[in-house]
């Protein structure tokens, strides 16, 4: 045997060998439930069970629509990553919209109420960090849409979060006492989303950095609102509402957000 083909076979048998002994992430997701006020609410747990040690928590709060699939697939990518996912669920029992005008009052009622969606958020923060899997001293917060807006507003209450994140968030202050919050908070927003009024961004921005935050504010060019959702076309044609999925946007930001985590959790 000639000793290029030895090599070769050496070669092929040591990947093989490594390959036997890597195992990949083993998502495993379920029902998550916490209640608060006697109400009940599912979340959604995602984690890793093939991994032994404890990891950061993460946090992520849907879209207006409530805890559908969408959030259930981010919360699976983040488990892959390393982290242990939570989507909470606002409405409770897991509601979902099945039409804007649902969804518009639903995520109304909540934001009407801040003092009641902080007691929910606070609920699935305590039963998360309770989660064997997590590591209880690191925590961040995810939102799109209404749950940009959600943790944006987390952050301005001062909640014990690390870094809270928002894609393409409402910027609706509704916490009338801001306290101090020494985490980083990103913003993700399309430049040219309708939904987002620039004014009330900035004006989030300053209150944020005020209160002690590290804030970036990333705006992509030619993304519109609900850019990281890939059925964003198909619901924008359905009910006549202005959003647009935009791949470049939603990597670029996927990508700087798990930087981020990072930063924020594994440092």
């Amino acid at each position: 045997m000639g000793r290029l083909l030895l090599a070769s076979l050496l070669s092929l048998m040591c990947v093989s060998a490594w390959a036997d002994e890597v195992e990949g992430p083993h998502v495993q997701g379920e029902t998550f439930e916490y209640t608060t006020g006697g109400q009940t609410y599912q979340g959604y747990l995602a984690y890793n069970a093939s991994d032994d040690e404890p990891r950061p928590g993460v946090l992520l709060v849907h879209e207006w629509w409530g805890l559908n699939d969408y959030i259930k697939h981010k919360a699976d990518q983040l488990a892959a990553l390393g982290f242990v996912a939570l989507a909470v669920d606002m409405y409770g029992d897991g509601k979902v919209a099945q039409h804007p005008q649902d969804a518009k009052a639903f995520s109304s009622q909540v934001m009407q109420d801040w003092p009641s969606a902080r007691a929910r958020l606070e609920a699935a923060m305590s039963a998360l960090r309770q989660h064997p899997a997590v590591r209880e001293d690191r925590m961040a917060a995810i939102g799109y849409c209404f749950g940009g807006g959600v943790v944006m507003n987390m952050a301005l209450a001062g909640m014990p979060l690390d870094a809270a994140i928002s894609f393409h968030g409402s910027p609706t202050q509704v916490v009338t006492n801001p306290q101090p919050f020494d985490g980083l908070v990103r913003i993700y927003n399309g430049q040219d989303d309708p939904l987002v009024d620039p004014e009330a961004l900035d004006s989030m921005a300053d209150a944020l950095k005020k209160d002690g935050a590290d804030v970036r504010v990333v705006q992509y060019p030619g993304a519109k609102h609900a850019f990281t959702n890939p059925d964003a076309d198909e619901l924008a044609q359905e009910y006549d509402l202005p959003l647009a999925y935009n791949a470049a946007a939603d990597a670029a930001s996927w990508q700087a957000a798990l930087l981020t985590l990072d930063e924020a959790l594994n440092q």
